[in-house]
């Protein structure tokens, strides 16, 4: 296909610097009481790296927009019971505010909030464009309101961060400074498109186009576009949104998805091949080098065919390398926050065909909790999942259970919070909020949500 000049003139810039007038906030020592308490060692064997104590007082500037969501410590708890709270479900004051409300009657004690969902902002960022799915006006900060109540009400809150999907595989985003149209060198590539594409022009109009086609082709595998997770810009630009955060907001965690690749058939862009040749050569003997070099003139996949064992390590690196910095950039600014991850309950899985190895980011101490995603209506096979990951992680409090409660029963449901505690997980995520509120809430009976609550957390207020 050739490429045509891209309509609409020169790309508009992400900032990659940090933002001057940033409102530094004081860490929050209550959540983690028992969070922190319960999470242990940050690295196997060693002291941990949390500490307890009263709250520094806050004086935020008489203009911060923040300072309104900053209310008091929430309180401990001796079991995380969370709800991941899908981006849908903030975009209005109203939704936010029932949200909070609902969670809280139902005994829920900890929300992890999705706050980028594709590259955009459910929160005042000053580094990526406002979601287009908020309706509420510019006054309206859906991270800023969940804050507010949640702590009002003694409720924990994680900013929920999708790492590298960065666009559904529908129309392309409205907004020029969106990075899929600022920066579409970004992207990652299929190997199915990688040669084809190799020598294209990103900026080309149909660059971006061929990828959605091939996400909506192959939805099975691939839930839209994905951003390059060697690309030193995408490194710096996701590692700065989430420094803005931590900075910004009084958030009592901060939480990873889709720190991964959509699976081994990415990433081929060009620039994903360059840095991967340039990284492998230095380790190659001189003769297997230039043989390399002589096979990359005819095929651009001429070292990846040739090393699959390195290059599943180059990618699998580059998760770590972010999580790794990331990590580190959080606890210098905020040492009490909770670091955590959703990640891919099957660890084979995991580490070979989405390269992350996230057992080995809780061993050497840059994740403090990991949250496998075991969603199967399989008792059995879940609570394999989560004694596998208890075995990984350690200490109970690192490894809260996420339990998918959209594909199974009720019954099921309340079957694997029972199975995830007999296996000493230290806190239990529902997958999700807003799936769990609908179910009976147009007949007048109890939702899910409130019949999980009655059933294993107690409600606190009668409904």
């Amino acid at each position: 296909m050739a490429f045509g000049s891209r309509k609409g003139g020169p790309r508009s810039p992400i900032s990659t610097r940090r933002p001057s007038g940033y409102a530094f906030v004081h860490s929050r020592a209550g959540v983690l009481v028992v969070l922190l308490g319960l999470v242990g060692c940050s690295r196997v064997g060693t002291e941990p790296s949390f500490a307890s104590g009263p709250r520094a007082p806050l004086e935020p500037r008489p203009d911060d927009p923040i300072a309104a969501a900053l209310v008091q410590p929430v309180r401990p708890f001796e079991e995380v019971r969370g709800l991941w709270v899908v981006r849908s479900t903030m975009t209005s004051a109203r939704e936010v505010r029932e949200m909070v409300e609902s969670a809280d009657a139902a005994g829920f004690n900890t929300i992890l909030v999705q706050i980028r969902g594709r590259a955009d902002a459910f929160y005042d960022s000053r580094l990526e464009p406002r979601a287009e799915s908020v309706t509420d006006g510019l006054g309206f900060d859906p991270l800023g309101d969940a804050i507010r109540e949640a702590h009002a009400r003694g409720i924990a809150v994680h900013a929920w961060v999708n790492t590298h999907l960065v666009w559904s595989s529908g129309a392309l985003p409205r907004s020029p400074q969106h990075l899929v149209n600022a920066h579409p060198e970004w992207l990652a590539v299929p190997e199915a498109l990688g040669r084809a594409l190799y020598t294209a022009d990103a900026d080309a109009a149909g660059y971006e186009q061929r990828l959605l086609q091939y996400a909506r082709d192959n939805s099975g595998t691939v839930e839209g576009l994905y951003s390059s997770p060697s690309h030193p810009e995408v490194k710096e630009h996701v590692y700065n949104v989430w420094m803005d955060l931590t900075d910004r907001y009084d958030l009592d965690g901060i939480h990873f998805d889709y720190v991964r690749f959509p699976s081994g058939d990415f990433d081929y862009s060009s620039g994903a091949l360059h840095r991967f040749r340039a990284w492998v050569s230095p380790r190659l003997p001189a003769a297997r080098r230039r043989a390399l070099d002589v096979a990359a003139i005819e095929d651009p996949y001429g070292f990846v065919d040739a090393l699959p064992g390195e290059w599943d390590e180059f990618r699998r690196m580059h998760i770590t390398d972010l999580v790794r910095r990331i990590y580190r950039g959080v606890k210098a600014r905020r040492p009490r926050m909770v670091v955590s991850a959703a990640v891919f309950a099957n660890q084979d899985d995991a580490f070979r065909n989405r390269y992350q190895d996230w057992p080995s980011w809780l061993e050497e101490g840059i994740l403090d909790v990991a949250v496998p995603m075991a969603y199967t209506v399989d008792n059995d096979r879940f609570q394999r999942f989560i004694h596998a990951g208890r075995e990984a992680a350690g200490p109970r409090a690192r490894l809260w259970a996420g339990i998918g409660a959209y594909l199974d029963t009720e019954n099921g449901t309340l079957e694997k919070i029972d199975l995830a505690r007999s296996e000493g997980a230290g806190g239990i995520i529902l997958f999700s909020y807003d799936w769990a509120v609908t179910d009976g809430s147009h007949t007048g009976g109890l939702t899910i949500l409130e019949r999980i609550g009655r059933a294993k957390f107690g409600l606190r207020d009668p409904f």
